[in-house]
């Protein structure tokens, strides 16, 4: 999963979502991109499509976030 996060992006509550799901999450790794005024942090998550999708979700409807996700079956 791929999380893009804006300059109106609220990294607590995106950071707190995250932790709801974290039985789930096999790595993160986050990188600031100044020059563009983005961050974006990368999941690797291991669950059923459930849960990926509730995750989804919630960070989705956050402001100045957006979210982009791939499965592998």
């Amino acid at each position: 999963m791929i999380i893009l996060v804006g300059e109106g992006g609220d990294i607590q509550r995106i950071n707190s979502v995250i932790s709801e799901h974290s039985d789930m999450i096999l790595g993160r790794q986050g990188i600031p991109l100044r020059e563009r005024s983005i961050n974006v942090i990368s999941l690797v998550l291991e669950g059923d499509t459930d849960r990926m999708g509730s995750l989804t979700g919630k960070l989705g409807r956050l402001s100045g976030v957006r979210v982009r996700s791939v499965v592998a079956g």
